[in-house]
């Protein structure tokens, strides 16, 4: 992984973490259900953007190697499968 890609995914979970503790608090604090669900969803966009994150950085790194060397197949599978994994959301 890039160091720089690997230095935001960290600080971007790290944030992450901040805010399921928030949530957890939350829901132990009995806060209104529409507040507890717009924080959840707010997890969930940040852990999208660090997929897309690391996808990224798959993509440029590994996916890219295997193409340079010869292995296309294998890099196609890797995307076909990341992008059937990403329809089941």
């Amino acid at each position: 992984m890039k160091a720089a890609s690997k230095k935001r995914a960290l600080h971007r979970l790290k944030i992450i973490e901040g805010q399921l503790r928030g949530l957890q608090k939350m829901v132990e604090e009995d806060v209104y259900c529409i507040n507890v669900i717009h924080q959840s969803l707010a997890v969930k966009e940040a852990l999208s953007g660090v997929e897309n994150l690391l996808l990224e950085n798959h993509l440029a790194t590994h996916v890219a190697d295997q193409m340079k060397s010869g292995k296309e197949s294998k890099a196609v599978k890797e995307i076909l499968a990341i992008y059937k994994l990403s329809k089941r959301k």
